[in-house]
């Protein structure tokens, strides 16, 4: 049986499809760096935090020219002893490539936040 996406991979690709049933993505976006994803994930913990204010959060890294925003969507919620939140991301590679996703990131008490699903954004 294959494993679950590992929680503190933040670029792990989920994507591998068994029988009918196919795996979700924890990848945020392809071609960014280790300091791309540094910074995206700082700013996924303070968009996040159910202590925040709830508004969106850029980082950018000048040296790459990638950037991005992480906004939280609707309140935190309990799911598998953990705390987690929806959100929608805006991600610029430096590659010039432009996405806009949705998806979920959780933690545990006291942990790193980390994204559990993430997909394509759909209005609506």
């Amino acid at each position: 049986m294959p494993s679950e996406p590992r929680g503190a991979d933040f670029r792990a690709d989920a994507t591998e499809a068994t029988g009918s049933v196919r795996k979700v993505s924890t990848e945020l976006a392809r071609g960014l760096d280790a300091e791309d994803l540094r910074r995206a994930r700082a700013a996924l913990g303070t968009a996040l935090d159910p202590q925040g204010e709830g508004g969106g959060v850029h980082w950018d890294n000048e040296q790459t020219g990638a950037k991005g925003a992480f906004t939280p969507v609707g309140p935190p919620y309990p799911q598998d002893a953990k705390i987690c939140r929806a959100f929608i991301a805006e991600v610029a590679t430096k590659a010039g490539g432009e996405e806009r996703l949705q998806g979920a990131g959780c933690r545990d008490k006291g942990a790193e936040w980390t994204i559990t699903e993430v997909k394509p954004w759909r209005k609506g």
